[in-house]
């Protein structure tokens, strides 16, 4: 009897908890006592907090409850500046990486030209552009076998040289229809 009295009084306990930080619309509340934001989700490791500016993830563990007010060792103009740099640098990263590809692309297209030599990307002799179809490049082999690939078959290989997307022999048994 004594077992289920405990039982019993743990789980009116537990309904009587006050809202978790993890509850949406919980408000978080900064080392100066001022409002961070509210709440938006938590996946049991990170509780995403709604500053008004910002959507920031914060680590569940760094927020702490006293007297049913939680709060962080932060302020709201320190977690602002912090997801507003993370953006920066997030557009930075993708602005640079669109250039890479940018200028990928523009060296690609000034190496495809007629007579420019092929490897495969096994590094075997293709042959050289014989011309250009539509979206396909044709190749003119040693042998003058023509090999018609889609442009986009070609890249650059680290050396600059330019390469067919797959091996000789897997090119090869497609021509000959293996």
């Amino acid at each position: 009897m004594k077992r289920f009295a405990l039982i019993a009084a743990a789980g009116a306990a537990f309904a009587a908890t006050p809202a978790m930080a993890q509850d949406a619309g919980t408000t978080i509340m900064g080392n100066d006592d001022a409002a961070i934001g509210t709440v938006i989700s938590n996946d049991g490791t990170t509780v995403v907090v709604d500053t008004g500016a910002y959507e920031a993830p914060l680590p569940a563990e760094l927020i702490a409850n006293t007297d049913g007010v939680y709060s962080v060792n932060a302020t709201k103009a320190q977690i602002d500046g912090m997801m507003a740099a993370r953006v920066e640098e997030q557009q930075a990263a993708a602005a640079a990486q669109a250039q890479a590809e940018a200028e990928a692309a523009a060296a690609l297209d000034a190496a495809l030209v007629l007579g420019a030599p092929v490897i495969t990307n096994d590094a075997q002799a293709l042959g050289t552009i014989d011309e250009f179809a539509g979206g396909n490049v044709v190749v003119k082999t040693a042998d003058d076998t023509l090999i018609t690939l889609p442009r986009d078959f070609f890249a650059l290989d680290d050396n600059g040289t330019l390469m067919a997307l797959a091996d000789l022999e897997t090119i090869m048994n497609a021509v000959n229809g293996g």
